[in-house]
């Protein structure tokens, strides 16, 4: 079972790009969980007033299981996705190149509707 790590943004994708995240990532790594840090679920709740579907994304994200770290924002997704040897899943650029960098693959939208899983390979 694959160790996915969901940061905010990834967390409001599926609700502002109209995907489906489970039938995408069964497809491109099998059977999974998705981790959200601590720091994520205070993200959206700064969120909720200023994007519409920060509320839907922050019910969805404490159906999973919530980990604590030691870190905050994007750190706490690095952290957790290394101590956890999991795949980040993210679209934010900055973090994408920062995971490419420590070689943690990471699934990204991409197109709009569709998830890809690249890698320090084939970033």
């Amino acid at each position: 079972m694959k160790t996915i790590i969901a940061d905010t943004n990834a967390l409001i994708m599926p609700f502002k790009s109209s995907i489906n995240l489970d039938s995408e990532l069964r497809g491109l790594v099998g059977t999974y969980k998705i981790i959200v840090p601590a720091p994520i679920i205070g993200e959206l709740k700064r969120l909720e007033d200023r994007v519409p579907q920060a509320r839907s994304a922050l019910r969805f994200a404490r159906t999973k299981e919530i980990v604590e770290t030691e870190t905050d924002g994007d750190r706490s997704v690095m952290e957790a996705a290394e101590k956890l040897d999991g795949i980040i899943l993210t679209n934010d650029r900055e973090l994408i190149a920062l995971a490419l960098k420590k070689k943690i693959p990471v699934i990204r939208l991409m197109g709009g509707k569709k998830l890809a899983l690249v890698d320090h390979k084939n970033g």
